[in-house]
């Protein structure tokens, strides 16, 4: 589940993490409000507005302005509240912005000069352990920097028996150049980082940029955090901070009804029961020469009000062009599940207006193709895997 930076701010300040301290914001008045409230706080004189969207490169596309007094406050979250928003992460269409936040400057005069670095703690599920990543070119897509100077991207890999050490902490404090209060402030910062990574059981927190400051004190500037979905049963407050404005509104009708769905880009919807099956479909439709259109996985029980819910929240994406149904009867019967798909089918009347391919193996699977084939209904059964891909090459040739 990905939160807002906010919200991210609000873990790692729970943690110990000093962060770029800012209010939110739902429109201009708001802002000017909080703006006055963060200047008493903080004494800070100018005012960063960030778009709050899930998605990054939120700069590049006008997301994130600086107010140098109150009338540009204004003015700044008028213009970026209700903006659809397009970044490099974004669709075409971008993300519609429902709120700001109203950030302190940090970039302020000092001692010595500011320097940005990238942080971010992961999941290398390559050997089972968790990993620090870092650079000193901070503020700067990590893809970029990899590409072009993967010399300068250094990783601190965690032991889960035994946690973070401390002196892998202060091994990314030396490899990221720094000495004096700043070294000890990012050691600090490293060890609470991960203790909220760990805390809140994230996949991933991300900074970009961690700033030292000019009087050598560390901050977080930003957060894109992601937190495990399967974890937040633990975490309750942290499961309220879901904002299913940010997601794809067809993936949050499926997951209310109780069906996992992933949307994706192709022509070929899928229907399936169990996740390494509905891979597998995925799979097939490659190999006819196709793209799958979705990750649908029904469950265990696929009866004529399941199958009818599949079909609608499938139908809502334009781009289908053909449904593939492959279900295999092994708690289930096939001819259940084929007295299912026909009677989906008679409910639905007119609304399916693309071509139905139905593959059922396992129990009752010949008795299952029979009842498809006798129904009378526009819908093509096969057996095989292989036979399901030639139906589904010959219903989109």
């Amino acid at each position: 589940m990905d939160i807002h930076e906010y919200q991210g701010k609000e873990i790692l300040a729970s943690y110990g993490v000093k962060v770029q301290r800012g209010y939110v914001a739902n429109n201009p008045q708001e802002a000017v409000a909080m703006a006055k409230q963060l200047t008493a706080e903080t004494g800070t004189g100018w005012h960063v507005i960030k778009a709050q969207v899930h998605a990054g490169g939120r700069g590049k596309g006008g997301g994130v302005k600086l107010a140098k007094n109150l009338q540009q406050v204004e003015e700044l979250a008028e213009q970026i509240i209700g903006m659809q928003l397009i970044t490099p992460q974004t669709s075409a269409e971008g993300k519609k912005v429902h709120k700001v936040l109203i950030a302190e400057d940090v970039y302020y005069p000092g001692e010595s000069e500011t320097s940005e670095f990238y942080m971010s703690v992961l999941l290398n599920r390559a050997k089972g352990r968790n990993m620090i990543m870092y650079s000193t070119e901070g503020g700067m897509d990590i893809e970029e920097v990899a590409e072009h100077t993967p010399h300068l991207i250094f990783t601190e890999e965690i032991d889960p028996s035994v946690g973070l050490q401390a002196f892998q902490a202060r091994r990314i404090a030396f490899n990221l150049g720094l000495s004096g209060n700043a070294f000890k402030e990012m050691v600090s910062f490293v060890g609470s980082l991960y203790s909220a990574y760990i805390g809140s059981d994230a996949s991933m927190f991300e900074i970009n940029p961690v700033l030292k400051t000019s009087d050598n004190k560390i901050i977080a500037v930003d957060a894109k955090v992601n937190l495990d979905d399967n974890a937040l049963y633990r975490h309750p407050k942290l499961a309220e901070m879901r904002d299913v404005r940010e997601e794809n509104p067809i993936e949050v009708e499926a997951k209310a009804a109780g069906l996992n769905y992933v949307d994706l880009d192709g022509t070929v919807g899928c229907m399936v029961n169990g996740a390494g099956l509905a891979m597998a479909t995925m799979d097939l439709i490659k190999y006819a020469g196709f793209e799958p259109a979705n990750f649908l996985d029904v469950g265990g029980t696929a009866d004529a009000k399941r199958v009818e819910l599949a079909f609608r929240i499938i139908l809502k994406d334009p781009n289908v062009k053909a449904i593939l149904i492959n279900i295999f009867g092994g708690i289930v019967r096939c001819d259940r599940v084929a007295q299912g798909v026909i009677d989906a089918y008679k409910n639905m009347g007119d609304s399916i207006k693309v071509p139905i391919i139905v593959r059922l193996q396992g129990t009752n699977a010949e008795l299952a193709k029979e009842m498809i084939d006798n129904s009378g209904m526009p819908i093509l059964s096969a057996v095989q895997f292989q036979e399901a891909a030639d139906q589904v090459k010959a219903a989109l040739a």
